[in-house]
């Protein structure tokens, strides 16, 4: 294995995609989900609050030479928009994972997440919600594998969403993930810390099944789920109606219904408030115009009854949209 962490380090110098500091954890937090999304290092990520009340996010993020690794929880369930930089690999092992969507699959108990770098995939996670994190360069993967006589099969890894995999190694991946987020006391050698995490990766990639199977009939459902984010918000300012919405989409009410309740756990109508009330919440925290008023925002997303948006606003997020305006970037 001597050998494997020499060639691992000899390839970060060149091409490691974040600035390595592996002898430190760094740890943050947040109390507004969008803000809890760019919070992460070198991915792109958009959240969306579902559950009123005040929203506290959590993150420890560790850096190895070619792998990030991180601890994240959240206390409000979320709709996530993600994607990791290129040539990479994420591995997502949630708490909860038979209540985490993943592009709209629910991914079952005891599952393992993956996606490839820079290819954006959503997921819908609950309240109260712990999920460790690895990203691991393609090819410092590859290598590992060649070295150890792993056999993975790469084709199906990069299409993937869901891996079956036994339990012994994903607990076993789980308390190597715990151990090194849990302090910076111990070993600070970052290869040795790599080469651990990698071997408990692997182990488990040997004993995986990818579930890759996904019907014509939901593939139809996720476009018209996506068909219909795409509308709501191009049209934000219009206050667009389910009837509307199918109107623009050729679907009846009712294979609406079911498409959203199918890949997103909700209804059309909940889900357009949320999307609206979030779009104005990111709005007013991001308004860089001093005359910008709260009623302005509202109209911008098709609010027109002001006392009902400030109801609804501090019922989903827990303040008024005043107070988020006070707490604009600059």
């Amino acid at each position: 294995m001597a050998l494997a962490s020499s060639c691992l380090t000899d390839h970060i110098v060149r091409d490691a995609p974040f600035a390595c500091n592996a002898h430190q954890i760094r740890t943050v937090e947040a109390f507004d989900a969008d803000e809890h999304a760019h919070n992460l290092t070198d991915w792109e990520q958009s959240y969306d609050q579902i559950t009123p009340g005040h929203f506290h996010g959590t993150l420890a993020e560790l850096q190895l030479p070619q792998m990030q690794v991180f601890l994240e929880c959240t206390s409000q369930a979320v709709r996530q928009s993600c994607c990791v930089w290129p040539d990479a690999f994420w591995f997502g092992l949630p708490e909860q994972s038979d209540q985490t969507r993943i592009n709209g699959r629910l991914a079952g108990e005891h599952a393992v997440m993956v996606r490839p770098g820079d290819c954006e995939f959503e997921l819908v996670t609950p309240s109260d919600y712990t999920i460790y994190g690895i990203v691991i360069r393609r090819e410092a993967l590859l290598q590992a594998a060649e070295l150890s006589g792993s056999r993975i099969d790469w084709a199906q890894l990069t299409s993937a969403e869901v891996m079956h995999v036994d339990n012994s190694s994903r607990t076993a991946l789980l308390q190597t993930l715990a151990g090194l987020l849990q302090s910076d006391v111990g070993c600070t050698d970052s290869d040795l810390r790599q080469q651990v995490l990698l071997n408990a990766l692997l182990a488990l990639l040997d004993t995986s099944a990818v579930d890759s199977a996904v019907s014509s009939s939901f593939q139809r459902r996720q476009r018209i789920v996506a068909k219909a984010r795409d509308l709501v918000l191009a049209q934000h300012d219009q206050a667009i109606t389910v009837p509307q919405l199918c109107e623009q989409l050729f679907v009846s009410r009712r294979t609406l219904q079911y498409c959203f309740e199918d890949v997103l756990g909700m209804s059309p109508m909940q889900y357009l408030r949320l999307i609206r009330l979030n779009g104005a919440r990111r709005h007013l925290r991001q308004a860089s115009s001093k005359s910008l008023t709260v009623q302005d925002v509202a109209a911008d997303w098709g609010f027109w009854h002001f006392s009902q948006f400030s109801s609804d606003y501090r019922k989903l997020f827990g303040r008024s949209p005043s107070e988020s305006l006070r707490q604009r970037s600059h």
